[in-house]
């Protein structure tokens, strides 16, 4: 254990020289090389070679994982202090003191708990204060004041840097820090380039909630760790960058999706119609049902640099989660029913036929559809109630049904249920925004 906090220790301060990138200007990389080649050259072996090993560094006699990190670091560190250089300096700092402050934070809960949700809100609790310290260390060199009106932004990016930090790290094997911390900075850079605007009730209420919410989706196995983060931070970038009317309509799906799944499972489990993993619904299902919407609320938020109208995104949004709310219900309650038609031929099939549906199941379906029409109709941007609903109810039910085609004609072997459920919630979105355009609503 103490080793293990010493290793996490040093990888936080080897992270924390991203503060003085700024002031290094070209020579930025230098200490993160300089870290790199006295570990892969000189440290071979002794005490601190077996503080610094990784898991599989022993048996090759390198420290290979930490060698990568700083090698990244530096990178990233070069690439930011080039001439006219895309990636800003605090989106620099943020990725790489999330993931060395998200491991520090993460070690010292280690000392105390093994619960695995313990240990992830760690990371996450780490990783964050890390972000928003490494920011504001870089934008005091650069221009402090932008401090007073940018705290919230701030804050922002600090927990999307530490959430994605944690999602990645529950993907890949701890080894790869430096794919993690590559992968923060290129979502933090996004996010500093959209620019939006961020204010401090939405930061408080969305960090509050969706934490909350993270917790009871964990606690009732709605959804695994790597599920739960995606969930998360899917929710935060909802309230945050669209508004309350955004997350509520996201976060209708996420709870009924998930109660759904978990409803009889032991009898859907014997019809062989349930959810793998006990119901719990992992990265690639929540990224599946939900990666157009968030496509569409980044793009929402952007609207100030794309010229797009903002409805355009919110019926995109509304769409896409309309048609994951009615495919999912569809999906959950129909597998419990006896008799499924194949939707291309009509004719019977067994329980849990690819492309197979119920007459309960269809109109379970609707149902979901209907509620997050309602819910889009009077939280989000896209125009009258009555029209707009309509039209978000429509793509819904589209969606579904693509689903159950696509279900039918292409998912086997190649093509497997979560590209099915992604191609699915895009005609639901591209339905909706093109209904929305034909008939003026939300223009």
């Amino acid at each position: 254990m103490i080793r293990r906090l010493r290793r996490a220790s040093v990888f936080a301060v080897v992270a924390a020289v991203a503060v003085l990138a700024p002031a290094l200007g070209d020579a930025a990389a230098v200490p993160f090389l300089a870290a790199a080649g006295l570990a892969f050259f000189r440290v071979r072996d002794g005490e601190w070679f077996e503080t610094l090993a990784l898991p599989g560094d022993r048996e090759e006699e390198r420290l290979y994982g930490f060698v990568a990190f700083a090698l990244a670091a530096a990178g990233l560190a070069l690439f930011a202090s080039l001439p006219r250089a895309p990636l800003p300096y605090e989106a620099f700092a943020a990725a790489t003191l999330a993931v060395g402050c998200g491991r520090l934070s993460r070690a010292v809960v280690a000392g105390r708990s093994t619960e695995e949700f313990s240990l992830v809100a760690g990371y996450v609790a780490g990783g964050t204060v890390g972000a928003i310290a490494g920011q504001i260390g870089v934008l005091l060199q650069i221009d402090g004041s932008v401090l007073v009106g940018g705290l919230p932004a701030i804050v922002f990016l600090g927990a999307v840097a530490a959430l994605t930090a944690a999602l990645v790290r529950s993907l890949v094997f701890d080894r790869d820090a430096h794919i993690t911390v590559i992968l923060v900075a290129f979502a933090v850079w996004g996010f500093v380039a959209v620019d939006p605007t961020v204010t401090v009730p939405l930061v408080a209420f969305g960090l509050a909630v969706t934490g909350a919410l993270g917790y009871v989706s964990f606690a009732l196995g709605t959804a695994s760790v790597p599920g739960m983060l995606t969930g998360v931070l899917s929710a935060l970038l909802a309230v945050v960058l669209g508004g309350v009317g955004w997350f509520a309509t996201l976060i209708s799906f996420y709870a009924i999706g998930g109660l759904a799944s978990k409803y009889r499972f032991d009898e859907k489990a014997n019809r062989g119609v349930a959810q793998e993993n006990e119901g719990a619904r992992g990265t690639g299902n929540v990224l599946a049902n939900s990666a157009v919407a968030l496509v569409a609320v980044v793009g929402y938020a952007a609207t100030a640099h794309v010229g797009v109208p903002g409805a355009l995104f919110g019926f995109a949004f509304a769409g896409a989660t309309a048609t994951a709310m009615a495919d999912t219900l569809s999906s959950e309650i129909g597998g419990l029913f006896d008799g499924p038609r194949l939707v291309t031929t009509l004719r019977r099939v067994e329980p849990g036929t690819d492309g197979a549906v119920t007459w309960q199941g269809e109109l379970a379906g609707v149902g979901g559809a209907l509620f997050v029409a309602g819910l889009a109709a009077f939280g989000m941007p896209i125009g009258d109630a009555v029209a707009g609903g309509g039209i978000v109810a429509l793509a819904g039910v589209a969606g579904m049904t693509v689903d159950s085609l696509l279900g039918a004609l292409i998912e086997g072997e190649r093509v497997g249920n979560q590209a099915v459920n992604f191609l699915a919630t895009l005609s639901g979105a591209i339905v909706a925004v093109a209904a929305g355009v034909a008939l003026g609503v939300g223009a």
